[in-house]
């Protein structure tokens, strides 16, 4: 089953995915379809970046637990020091970019807590408390485009070119 809900940090989302009761042998997986954000995810006590996708993602392997934190447009290479475009359509294991040791350390504090999902949650707030500030004028071009402006429309207000 999965579950979603705003998070603490602003303009993101914590989920939270569990295998259906029932198990259905040879159904499909459902893929994850591309919505341009980025994810950090807890799978079964390993952590992972899942970077913007530009085509859909089918999962592999079978994992029992996820919890995850969707990123805002554009705020996660800030948090998690790395840049979008180097993740594009990649799952990362968090440990190529935070180091083996701390990857790991984190993982299993999450693993242990009563409620992995808001652990995971605390761990990107911390994180995000020590980030530089977002790009105001990413967050002008996201919340106009969110709200259902057309794109020429909103490059013209906040001063770009579509």
């Amino acid at each position: 089953m999965y579950e979603e809900r705003p998070a603490l940090l602003d303009g993101a989302v914590l989920w939270t995915r569990t295998p259906a009761r029932v198990s259905r042998p040879g159904r499909p997986v459902s893929p994850v379809l591309p919505d341009g954000c980025m994810d950090l995810i807890w799978a079964d006590g390993r952590l992972l970046v899942a970077g913007p996708d530009t085509r859909a993602y089918v999962p592999e392997g079978t994992v029992a637990r996820y919890a995850g934190i969707r990123f805002a447009p554009g705020e996660a290479p800030a948090i998690l020091g790395v840049p979008a475009r180097e993740l594009r359509d990649r799952r990362v294991a968090l440990g190529a970019l935070w180091g083996e040791a701390e990857a790991r350390r984190l993982g299993e504090r999450i693993a242990e807590a009563p409620d992995p999902a808001a652990a995971l949650e605390a761990l990107a707030l911390r994180t995000a408390a020590g980030a530089p500030a977002p790009d105001p004028l990413l967050r002008a071009v996201v919340a106009r485009l969110d709200a259902g402006r057309p794109v020429a429309e909103t490059a013209d207000a906040v001063g770009l070119t579509a």
